[in-house]
């Protein structure tokens, strides 16, 4: 009876060291990103037979039967999927603000309206040097401002790549690092504590995946995740031990594309989502400056040709270049501006080609269609703006959900503390009272 006692002591204080162990494991991981709170299941030990009981069930003490993980994989997934679309709008929103900037901060729309106004000032006095002047001027102004916009929108557009592709560098990396961890779980004992940290390296992983792309997990019943990216439809990126390769290439227009393993893939979410639609907004506004740029030198180089010079020959073109950061004037002096019509002599003050020209530039209304612009890629900012703020407080209360649910609670780590402690004391006590008990029967049997 002795011997049982001391054996069923002994196995209480293991279970009780164990348990001061995890509950000092999670005291010492409160603030630890990506831990999960730990807690044991214990469970009583049965054994048969014995001296005297043979065939009798009896209870031998207890043991440790797992360390769980206090984890919800529900709540895991809506932190996965809630953080993907916040960095999808983060990025979204940072490339907008960078392209309203390009547009802004380049003076395009002020320089346009300043050649506007140079040419009213001309059409007082057409054959005035100065106000011939001011007019090429304004229109190398001009021609500057298109090519430091374009130049503004290649380093966004350099920038959003530059972060993609790291990014994708990146999530080959904890792909292939998930992989491994699936490899390791696959040898680990079940309700260990080596399991439990794969564990939570595992989820770690997931969610910095989920950072990059849309994710499809299907989790097997040893620990091990297999991993498919992207949506429509998703592709196959972790499998067991083995992990796809995510690869980006870039369009004519600047764009970015996605593959697995060579098969299309689309972001859904995450920052590599964030980044193509910024991507394709950026190219989208190019592709507007383009043709105001292209539209503006065709308006005045036509107007041009149907007119003649204060010389009296034939109108030459200002502008050369079919994009805005090609545009650039080639007219170097004023004199050229063909501000009389066809047939006009030298020197003529008939002003009705640059009439023309005033008019045919009305008719275009590049400053409007600059402002028109820059309107609404500002519109989309604030659109942004709001959605961003929706989804970060939409991913702080998940993640906070989260967090309650397997968070540390100090206080109740505390509280375990003392009570495992009187259980392992409890248990050393027991073992000396068994140990009183068989001294005891000795001194009797002498």
């Amino acid at each position: 009876m002795a011997s049982d006692l001391l054996s069923i002591a002994a196995s209480g204080a293991r279970a009780a060291r164990g348990a001061l162990d995890v509950t000092a494991q999670n005291i010492a991981n409160a603030s630890s990103d990506g831990y999960v709170r730990r807690s044991l299941r214990i469970e009583e030990v049965s054994a048969s037979g014995g001296a005297g009981r043979i065939g009798d069930i009896s209870l031998s003490g207890a043991r440790i039967a797992e360390i769980r993980r206090n984890a919800d994989s529900f709540l895991q997934g809506e932190v996965r999927r809630t953080s993907g679309d916040l960095q999808r709008a983060n990025v979204e929103l940072s490339g907008l603000r960078n392209i309203e900037s390009a547009v802004e901060q380049s003076g395009v729309f002020s320089s346009a309206v300043e050649l506007e106004a140079a040419l009213q000032q001309l059409a007082s006095d057409p054959v005035d040097p100065s106000r011939r002047a001011a007019v090429i001027a304004e229109a190398s102004t001009l021609a500057d401002k298109f090519n430091i916009a374009a130049s503004s929108f290649d380093a966004v557009g350099d920038g959003l790549r530059f972060e993609a592709d790291a990014q994708v560098s990146d999530a080959n990396v904890v792909g292939a690092e998930l992989a491994r961890v699936n490899l390791r779980l696959t040898r680990a004992g079940s309700g260990s504590s080596d399991r439990a940290a794969l564990l939570d390296q595992r989820d770690q992983m997931l969610e910095r995946l989920a950072g990059f792309s849309s994710l499809t997990t299907s989790f097997a019943s040893d620990g091990t995740v297999a991993v498919s990216l992207g949506s429509n439809p998703p592709r196959s990126f972790v499998q067991g031990g083995t992990a796809g390769t995510l690869t980006s290439s870039v369009a004519a227009d600047g764009t970015l594309s996605f593959a697995v393993d060579g098969q299309a893939m689309q972001p859904g979410s995450g920052s590599l989502a964030g980044a193509s639609l910024a991507l394709t907004e950026l190219a989208s506004t190019r592709g507007r400056l383009d043709t105001i740029a292209a539209g503006l030198a065709d308006a005045v180089n036509n107007a041009q040709m149907a007119g003649v010079d204060l010389d009296g020959a034939q109108g030459q073109p200002i502008f050369a270049g079919t994009t805005a950061g090609t545009l650039r004037v080639v007219m170097t002096e004023g004199g050229g501006i063909a501000t009389a019509p066809a047939g006009a002599g030298a020197g003529s003050r008939d002003d009705a080609n640059l009439d023309a020209l005033r008019q045919s530039l009305a008719g275009l209304d590049p400053a409007q269609k600059l402002s028109g612009l820059l309107f609404d890629v500002s519109s989309k900012v604030a659109g942004r703006d709001v959605t961003q703020g929706a989804l970060e407080t939409i991913a702080s209360s998940a993640r906070v959900s989260l967090e309650a649910q397997s968070g540390v609670d100090l206080d109740q780590e505390a509280a375990n503390l003392i009570r495992f402690q009187q259980a392992f004391q409890a248990s050393g006590r027991a073992m000396q009272t068994a140990s009183e008990i068989f001294d005891t029967l000795l001194g009797i049997g002498r």
